[in-house]
């Protein structure tokens, strides 16, 4: 009968203990603050959290897993800023009467560097899908608009 209670006790004494080190370590609490700023869309401040919580342990996997998705993140709204950029410049060309062969030399550079970009980025099953189909979408405008140039 003993020994009926005794494993349940055993295993919930160490669950307890688990969850009060996870609560009160320092590297666990950035990491779980570095998450939250992640799940709100705040990469730098995560990736910034995570970092200092993987220095403080090296062994938190919940701080590297963050800091590279972050990391992946930062480099989809890198992009994304990019794209919306050169759009904006492009934009501006195209409200004058002419383009000339520069700015056509400048809409197809640009276009090619939005288009070749868009392959180093590599999304992860967590990676917000807003980013991953806002970052497909400036892609594909782009891919039109080389091919519209480059004619």
């Amino acid at each position: 009968m003993k020994t009926k209670y005794t494993f349940p006790i055993i295993a919930m004494s160490f669950i307890t203990i688990m969850a009060v080190y996870f609560l009160i370590n320092p590297s666990y609490e950035k990491s779980l603050e570095a998450k939250y700023y992640y799940e709100i869309g705040d990469y730098k401040e995560s990736y910034s959290l995570a970092k200092e919580s993987f220095s403080m342990d090296v062994y938190n996997r919940m701080a590297a897993t963050i800091m590279a998705q972050s990391t992946i993140s930062l480099k989809y709204e890198s992009y994304i800023k990019q794209a919306q950029e050169y759009l904006k410049q492009i934009n501006e060309m195209a409200n004058k009467e002419s383009i000339s062969d520069a700015d056509r030399a400048r809409i197809k550079l640009m276009s090619e560097i939005v288009t070749n970009s868009y392959s180093k980025l590599a999304p992860s099953i967590i990676t917000d899908s807003e980013l991953v189909v806002e970052a497909k979408k400036h892609h594909d405008n782009f891919e039109k608009l080389l091919e519209k140039v480059t004619k």
